[in-house]
């Protein structure tokens, strides 16, 4: 049985490491133009060519999203993009538009195409046409339920792969395909700009009314029509696996390496743990404890196994979930003294409790005892950003491993 791969977000270099340290077998992420991740740091080329080169070092995939619908301004920027790209070791581009596949079949002709989920496919007949054009991955449209998924896989080429969403933030638009940013803000999220207005708090307004904001809900805080659970489906790998999906792709190039350290790890954890005995597989209850000790909204399982309507959930804060804070990555250990150097990445204070988790690991909590500044020099505190800080640890711990602490 062919492994189903997991896909994680690599929204710069230090997230593309992390991605791949924790168990991706394959990564996306957008270079300085032409994704429609525009707010999220991104790559250069030479940031490129770094993650392919640790990726691949590890046996991991490396996909390029060029998957803006482009104006004609676009065109010629956009050719020379795609040709700038074409010897650096990519194993993919992700693409929306016919015509950046007709561009990227004329420069880079060898090019595995894989189909973002903005072009919305959700039928067979659609599949077998982007088939015949080339393209090899189909990323389905978060509209699907399992039900159509397998459907579609019985009657489209076993030579086409199937890729879906299986954890992560929800669009309220029609695979994502939004204009509301445009009309509101100038921005367009079809061209990687959006200003997620769907986030924001509406109130209803009478016409003779003017200034007068009447909750939809009783609620005082207004309500929030737009905005959409998180997408988790941790619970159901083994349906996702027999639906003949061969990519789950986790959704986040611009959350933190925090949130890709647990969420990759979660579902690293449980893919395996299916493959080692599908017959048996039980779900354990500390993976999803895992992800929800990173920044979340509520949780659905989309529309899976039935419109998300029918959940009966409502969600009244446009706010995430925070319970954990993430406080510092190790960068190296000396086993000699059980000394970790640790790069700070939230405020640290001496006798708090800490979590420290990493991949192929259990978390283990101590509480910090020992705390120095890079020149010897004793704290009771460190609250400031990225410093660096010695601290003794109870166990073994090894690079990229990283420290969290629980909100009182």
């Amino acid at each position: 049985m062919k492994k189903i791969e997991l896909l994680a977000p690599a929204g710069d270099l230090e997230k593309l490491i992390i991605a791949v340290d924790y168990g991706a077998d394959a990564v996306y992420f957008g270079g300085d133009a032409f994704s429609l991740r525009a707010g999220a740091d991104n790559f250069t080329l030479e940031d490129m060519k770094t993650g392919i080169k640790y990726a691949h070092s590890r046996k991991v995939r490396c996909y390029l999203a060029v998957n803006i619908f482009p104006h004609n301004e676009d065109i010629q920027p956009l050719t020379a993009y795609l040709a700038s790209v074409k010897s650096i070791g990519l194993d993919g581009l992700i693409v929306s538009d016919p015509g950046v596949i007709v561009l990227a079949k004329e420069i880079m002709p060898e090019i595995e195409l894989h189909l973002s989920t903005q072009a919305n496919m959700t039928n067979y007949k659609t599949a077998e046409f982007w088939y015949q054009m080339g393209v090899r991955r189909l990323v389905l449209a978060r509209e699907l339920s399992l039900a159509e998924i397998i459907e579609i896989r019985s009657k489209t080429p076993k030579e086409i792969e199937l890729e879906a969403f299986g954890h992560g933030a929800m669009c309220m638009s029609y695979s994502g395909r939004c204009l509301l940013s445009n009309f509101m803000v100038g921005r367009d999220a079809n061209r990687g700009n959006c200003a997620h207005p769907c986030r924001y708090k509406y109130a209803l307004v009478e016409e003779k009314r003017p200034g007068e904001y009447l909750p939809i809900e009783e609620d005082r805080r207004g309500t929030y029509i737009l905005n959409a659970n998180d997408l988790c489906m941790i619970e159901h790998i083994p349906q996702m696996i027999e639906a003949g999906i061969a990519s789950l792709k986790i959704e986040g190039r611009m959350k933190s390496i925090f949130y890709v350290a647990i969420v990759v790890g979660a579902y690293r954890k449980a893919i395996d743990a299916y493959y080692a005995d599908p017959t048996h597989f039980e779900f354990q209850p500390e993976w999803m404890e895992e992800l929800q000790k990173a920044s979340h909204r509520s949780f659905t399982t989309g529309f899976y196994f039935h419109p998300p309507s029918e959940e009966g959930q409502n969600l009244q804060t446009s706010g995430y979930a925070r319970d954990y804070t993430f406080t510092g990555i190790v960068k190296s250990f000396d086993e000699t003294s059980g000394i970790a150097l640790i790069e700070q990445r939230n405020k640290m204070t001496l006798g708090e409790t800490i979590e420290v988790f990493g991949p192929g690991r259990q978390p283990f909590e101590q509480v910090l005892t020992e705390m120095t500044d890079i020149d010897g020099n004793r704290l009771m505190t460190a609250p400031h950003p990225q410093q660096a800080l010695l601290i003794k640890t109870d166990y073994k711990v090894q690079p990229n491993d990283m420290l969290r602490t629980r909100k009182e």
